[in-house]
């Protein structure tokens, strides 16, 4: 008898978990089909001429920030490809301006240089051979040391 009421206990147990399930299933369907309910009256409520007027405003205001931002790309690739030129032309004028200096620094050491020369020929007491001190020309004056050390 025990077991009896055991498998009759067992099978209300079933059979209640079925039916709350099947409850829960039904509240689970109601409140989706209230949700549903609620969406639908809100679209039916909803007035399609404001709703299209709206869409457009936006879609209008989009389209002019569309334009002002490709206008903006336009202008700053413009810059972009004509910088190449004005760099190239940068370059060559700071080529052109070290050129210059370097240049300079050349004239001003060989100036340095020559005064160098000038100075140590003082001091050994040579003569010029060549350039517009000549007193001699180069044929008439046999060479000297100094004047092979110069050369």
């Amino acid at each position: 008898m025990s077991t009896n009421s055991e498998q009759e206990r067992e099978r209300l147990k079933e059979e209640y978990k079925d039916h709350y399930r099947k409850i829960r299933d039904a509240k689970e369907k109601l409140r989706r089909s209230k949700y549903v309910q609620n969406v639908n009256e809100a679209l039916h409520q909803m007035n399609a001429d404001e709703l299209l007027a709206s869409v457009d405003e936006f879609l209008g205001k989009v389209r002019t920030k569309m334009s002002l931002i490709e206008a903006r790309l336009d202008v700053a690739m413009e810059q972009v490809l004509d910088q190449p030129d004005d760099i190239s032309e940068l370059d060559e004028e700071l080529k052109k301006e070290k050129a210059r200096e370097s240049l300079k620094k050349i004239k001003a050491e060989m100036g340095l240089l020559y005064r160098e020369i000038e100075k140590q020929a003082a001091e050994l007491h040579a003569e010029k051979t060549i350039g517009p001190g000549n007193r001699h020309s180069s044929s008439d004056s046999p060479k000297t040391e100094t004047d092979s050390d110069l050369a």
